[in-house]
């Protein structure tokens, strides 16, 4: 499994699957259309793109332009790689007809086309023998410092993602995740909450 610096953005949860199969990155999804709507997203997004860099990887239908047009307006072009896929026209194996355009998304390509959509974007693949090892934060951080399994956990991580400007809506992986992407495990363990 190839190894991505730059956080990738999806549309859905079955493209995020799909792509996590495939690679070892931070992926988020848009949620389709709500983008439009989630500021908190939308700001996330910013950030991890200043941070990491963003690979934008929707679908190559009119839906998924229109949702990475609007990405490119909220965020600045050098802190964005766009990642397309070509139009194969098919259905993907879980849905019962083909979408309006009739094309595949992200869900639907083969391992070998999005990595080789990556690599045309530019994506940074790193070395996983010469990556700097760092220790992540992991989940049993998470409940030494209260944010999991215990009875003001929910308010307390509700208080970090605000502290951090962080969607209120992440998961506790998705959270995780996002944590990892943005600070170190010192970084993290030095948090006052």
């Amino acid at each position: 499994m190839e190894r991505i610096k730059e956080v990738i953005v999806v549309e859905g949860r079955y493209d995020k699957n799909t792509l996590s199969q495939v690679v070892d990155a931070l992926i988020i999804e848009t949620g389709g259309f709500q983008i439009f709507k989630d500021g908190q997203k939308r700001s996330l997004l910013k950030r991890l793109a200043e941070t990491l860099g963003l690979i934008i990887m929707t679908d190559s239908d009119a839906a998924g332009f229109l949702i990475r047009n609007h990405l490119k307006g909220c965020i600045a072009p050098e802190h964005i790689k766009q990642a397309y896929i070509p139009d194969v026209y098919g259905k993907e194996r879980r849905k019962t007809a083909p979408s309006r355009e009739g094309k595949l998304g992200v869900e639907g390509m083969s391992p070998q086309i999005i990595l080789e959509a990556l690599k045309r974007a530019g994506a940074t693949f790193e070395n996983p023998d010469k990556r700097e090892a760092r220790a992540e934060i992991t989940k049993a951080d998470l409940y030494k410092k209260g944010l999991s399994g215990g009875d003001n956990s929910a308010a307390l991580r509700m208080e970090l993602l605000r502290k951090l400007e962080l969607p209120e809506r992440l998961s506790s992986q998705g959270m995780l995740d996002v944590l990892n992407a943005i600070m170190s495990r010192d970084e993290f363990m030095e948090l006052q909450l």
